[in-house]
């Protein structure tokens, strides 16, 4: 069995592993911190260098990512956007339950603009996050 590739990129709030096995065509994208409108842009750039090798399954694993903002929302939305469009799959794996219910409420409202606008979005991710963290 191959060991897989692995490479760090350290951003201000958060951190990106990838480990990538060639052997599957698979490349896991570890997260670490916070998926915020400052760190969201270093982390599309990211992201798209891992989607740009062509790999059949990209997982984002979640595990270490205590937060995340409409920015790194749109991020994740437009990559599965892509893959999908490729014929690939884009996978979120390993989600707290804060960060998984802010999945579930997207999904419940998948067309439907219900905020005024993004800091709006934000305050009310932000609020409900902290909420739940704090069960």
């Amino acid at each position: 069995m191959s060991h897989p590739k692995i490479e760090a990129d350290n951003t201000m709030d958060l951190t990106t592993t990838v480990a990538i096995d060639e052997e599957n065509s698979v490349a896991r994208v570890a997260l670490a911190g916070a998926l915020n409108t400052d760190t969201a842009p270093a982390f599309e750039l990211r992201l798209q260098d891992v989607l740009n090798r062509g790999y059949q399954l990209t997982v984002l694993d979640m595990k270490d990512l205590d937060y995340i903002s409409s920015a790194g929302l749109r991020v994740i939305f437009k990559a599965a956007k892509q893959t999908k469009n490729d014929g690939r799959k884009l996978a979120a794996a390993n989600r707290k339950p804060h960060i998984d219910k802010v999945f579930d409420i997207l999904k419940a409202l998948p067309d439907m603009a219900v905020f005024a606008n993004e800091q709006e979005l934000d305050d009310y991710l932000d609020s409900m996050q902290r909420k739940l963290r704090d069960e």
